[in-house]
């Protein structure tokens, strides 16, 4: 596979932001500066949210999920903000950055299946799809039609996520020693010389099926999650991908039609990698406060005594529900090809809590409306109790 040469100048600018007769406010400094005060700004609005979660922890199984979705403007402003500063090594922060999009997505969608299972028919997981005809697959394969209740397709759903977590960081992994080694070669667009064009379908092919295994499940379970602003939850963490994603194709257009010039130190595609993350930093100030008003954590208010934050902290940095949820998947699809029968249905009916990680108790119903809830006394717990949380009670006040 041939090389590519390298887009950073071959000038290094040897001053430092702080000179002996001051600051030398340039364009560069000047940019710097801002995205470091936004990725601070940043850093302060998400906190806000996670500490309230974390102090009114009273849903761990959904808590967990929406603390590590807030994370996300955070981790793409201090992505930004190092990969503007460190802008010779743009790439392997990019590739880094994106690679957190997985975790999202993956924890929305168990986000959703706690929000089923919290909301089901007679506030028990098992009913959750008990009662769904067969349906038609949505678009473009509105023609092959199929059935919820099977085992199959609920482990189907939930693993055409889930695989994207795995997939998405081995492709940066991928990315990096590519880059390495010049052969990724992103300013060379889709030429199939270099490795980037097929790691871009990967994740591409990869994106797409998560996304539609999102849209399926979404489409089955749109009564249950009425209420809970499903798309508009979805709709925050789309846009905080989809807005670099455009920006990104604007600034690389005026690069290419010559509108984006060099200098000293600063290679075009410098500036346009610059640019880029310095708009990161700014749009996630913005993101990150969309994020709090989606995910509020009013829906959680406890009235006891507040909970201690280290737990719910450590909870969602601590990944081991995913990779729980991956090997019941591979284990459930180890059993259909050697055709056990449970795997099949044969004398086995299909349950969602099998399926997807809720089985073995009730959900916890809700009181009153959804921003201000109150939960009732029983346990409720993670669907990975087992192997990391202890359950939580609460005692509601009295109405």
């Amino acid at each position: 596979m041939p090389t590519c040469e390298s887009d950073n100048a071959e000038a290094v600018d040897q001053s430092s932001f702080w000179e002996e007769d001051g600051i030398n406010w340039d364009a560069h400094r000047i940019g710097w500066a801002i995205a470091g005060g936004c990725a601070v700004l940043t850093l302060i609005i998400t906190s806000i949210g996670v500490f309230r979660h974390a102090r009114n922890y009273t849903v761990p199984g959904e808590q967990r999920q929406v603390i590590r979705i807030l994370y996300m403007p955070l981790v793409y402003a201090i992505i930004s903000f190092f990969s503007y500063r460190f802008f010779r090594n743009y790439t392997y922060y990019s590739l880094i950055e994106v690679a957190y999009e997985a975790i999202t997505l993956s924890a929305f969608m168990l986000l959703l299946i706690e929000y089923v299972a919290a909301t089901a028919a007679g506030h028990d997981a098992d009913n959750a799809l008990a009662r769904k005809d067969k349906r038609k697959l949505p678009l473009p394969f509105c023609c092959f039609r199929y059935r919820p209740t099977k085992a199959y397709f609920m482990y189907t759903v939930k693993w055409s996520v889930l695989q994207y977590v795995i997939i998405r960081p081995v492709v940066s992994i991928v990315g990096i020693v590519c880059e390495k080694f010049n052969v990724l070669c992103e300013s060379k667009g889709f030429d199939y010389r270099y490795a980037n064009v097929y790691l871009e379908v990967v994740d591409f092919i990869s994106i797409t099926i998560a996304l539609y295994g999102l849209l399926i499940f979404y489409g089955l379970t749109a009564e249950e999650l009425k209420g809970r602003r499903p798309l508009s939850k979805f709709l925050c963490i789309k846009l905080i991908v989809m807005v670099p994603f455009y920006q990104a194709f604007v600034f690389s257009w005026l690069e290419s039609s010559g509108r984006i010039k060099a200098t000293q130190y600063w290679s075009a595609s410098n500036i346009v990698n610059g640019l880029n993350a310095l708009a990161i930093c700014i749009e996630m100030v913005f993101f990150s406060a969309l994020m709090l008003w989606a995910y509020t954590p009013a829906e959680y208010n406890n009235p006891g005594p507040k909970t201690k934050i280290w737990r719910p902290l450590w909870d969602s940095i601590n990944y081991g529900d995913f990779f729980y949820e991956i090997y019941l998947s591979f284990q459930f699809f180890a059993d259909y090809m050697r055709g056990k029968p449970t795997a099949h249905g044969h004398g086995h009916r299909a349950d969602f809590g099998a399926a997807f990680g809720v089985e073995g108790r009730k959900a916890a119903g809700y009181i009153g409306s959804n921003r201000n809830s109150e939960f009732r006394s029983q346990s409720r717990v993670s669907y990975d109790e087992d192997i990391r949380l202890a359950p939580y009670n609460y005692v509601s006040s009295p109405p």
